[in-house]
């Protein structure tokens, strides 16, 4: 059977707060297992409030891609913060630990591409 394609306007999807994320965290998963027909993606847009976080962790095989769109804040990789504004671009392979801030005055808003979608 072919796999399916699909176009959705992202007002359809509804805003989650993940597990390990703070409050303010939230974001729209875009492209999952759960709602597209794939296996190897996860793309989401995540809004993060002045103040919120996602706590410093790794992932075993996952690689992610993160795009800044709007707003400032904090990248830490291994314990190393640096400032990211719109289009900065990170690249994290797997069992890197990093965690993302927003240290700023407005929302931080950005991409995250990760493949696979789960830790395996």
């Amino acid at each position: 059977m072919p796999r399916q394609a699909i176009i959705r306007d992202a007002a359809e999807v509804l805003w989650e707060n993940p597990p390990g994320h703070s409050e303010g965290s939230f974001s729209k998963m875009l492209v999952r297992p759960e709602n597209a027909d794939t296996k190897h993606m996860d793309f989401r847009i995540s809004s993060y409030q002045p103040k919120a976080y996602v706590k410093p962790h790794t992932h075993k095989v996952q690689e992610q891609i993160y795009y800044i769109l709007e707003g400032e804040g904090l990248m830490e990789i291994e314990g190393k913060r640096t400032v990211v504004r719109p289009n900065t671009v990170i690249y994290l392979p797997p069992g890197v630990e990093h965690a993302i801030y927003n240290s700023g005055m407005v929302d931080l808003k950005f991409f995250v591409v990760t493949s696979p979608p789960d830790d395996a």
